[in-house]
């Protein structure tokens, strides 16, 4: 059996991971097609993200989204953005 062409890393992630570029119209997670080429590495929506909304990897935010992101769309600097939010650099926490 071939391996999941994306990644969870973790159950709270609005986003997967693409193993190897994924091609428009694939099937990604219950419900979500990719809309547009997603590169190795890169992130994908996998539910809607408003704007301002934190975009989580790991179950960590790694940026807010600075444009409505929907599902299946490609996460990365066109769409997502730093800000400011209280960071919490505990060692060996959960």
């Amino acid at each position: 059996m071939a391996p999941a062409p994306v990644i969870r890393l973790h159950p709270d992630d609005g986003v997967l991971i693409a193993r190897s570029s994924l091609p428009v119209g694939l099937v990604v997670a219950d419900g979500v097609t990719t809309v547009e080429r997603i590169p190795a590495g890169h992130k994908v929506a996998i539910r809607p993200i408003a704007v301002g909304e934190p975009v989580r990897r790991y179950g960590q935010i790694i940026g807010f989204a600075t444009q409505p992101i929907s599902p299946g769309q490609h996460v990365h600097t066109q769409n997502c953005g730093m800000g400011d939010f209280a960071k919490d650099y505990a060692f060996g926490v959960d």
